[in-house]
């Protein structure tokens, strides 16, 4: 039997819009591609839930869904206008009719803020680009999500807010140092979220995408000397993307197979096909 999998974008259509000018991919259809890698046959529906426009399945039979895909935002989550409290109750609505969820970046955060749990601006500021030195908890590492990926890894990343405080009866997986809530299980009304605050459906291209599209504020907040270094950076994610055997930009990057390795950087996801989905 083919899996019906909803994939909820979280981007509204200004960021949608953004996105694609930057040359960006749309967040559903990343999700969309990274899921078909292992559920070629899945039965996918891609929802807007920020638009104000698009029809919500609430009040319907969710629980026709076998698991629902979050992406991330460009919203920010503890700014509660309608975008947002759309989104939360979406993922309330989940929750209530034992619905599975896994995601990325904003999904970490609509999993712990929609069950209780409080986000916020991160103190430390933005993470950008990778995601460095993320180490699993104890609980990580003994946990199905992490199932052979190493005690320390990195990242692809883009985010300024975090999760502050997680739900109570949530399983703290990851962290860095610059957030340290970097993964975790929530669960609740006995329904499971797994989420992560990284990104494994983006690959080098996206992340140079990324880059034009965030560049005028990397820039201004110091992340590159000026917008020179910045299209250098472009260049270098681009042609490293096309020539994986680039050993000298990997080098001077700093960049391996955590993120170069579509198979090492998307294994959560695969295990949690397994775990979640296929043992059901």
């Amino acid at each position: 039997m083919n899996e019906t999998l909803l994939i909820i974008d979280g981007y509204d259509k200004t960021g949608r819009a953004n996105l694609t000018k930057a040359g960006c991919t749309l967040a559903g259809t990343l999700y969309e591609r990274m899921i078909k890698r292992f559920l070629p046959d899945a039965d996918i529906t891609i929802l807007h839930p920020a638009d104000p426009d698009e029809a919500l399945p609430i009040g319907t039979d969710l629980s026709s869904f076998d698991a629902a895909l979050w992406t991330g935002s460009s919203l920010t989550i503890y700014h509660q206008t309608p975008d947002v409290t759309r989104q939360v109750d979406l993922a309330r609505a989940l929750y209530a009719a034992g619905t599975p969820s896994f995601g990325s970046c904003w999904a970490l955060q609509m999993a712990s803020l929609a069950a209780g749990g409080t986000c916020r601006l991160n103190p430390k500021g933005r993470e950008f680009g990778i995601a460095r030195k993320i180490a699993l908890t104890d609980d990580g590492r003994a946990h199905p999500l992490y199932a052979g990926k190493p005690p320390v890894f990195d990242g692809f990343t883009s985010h300024f807010d975090d999760v502050e405080s997680l739900p109570s009866g949530s399983v703290h997986l990851a962290g860095n140092n610059v957030t340290p809530i970097q993964a975790a299980i929530v669960e609740h009304q006995g329904t499971p979220f797994w989420a992560v605050q990284y990104h494994p459906e983006y690959d080098l291209r996206e992340v140079a995408a990324l880059t034009r599209f965030r560049m005028d504020g990397l820039v201004e907040t110091g992340y590159f000397s000026d917008h020179t270094a910045a299209n250098k950076f472009i260049a270098d994610l681009e042609t490293l993307h096309a020539d994986p055997s680039r050993k000298d930009i990997a080098w001077q990057l700093g960049i391996d197979q955590d993120v170069m390795d579509a198979d090492i950087r998307t294994l959560e996801v695969k295990n949690w096909i397994e775990t979640i989905l296929r043992s059901a």
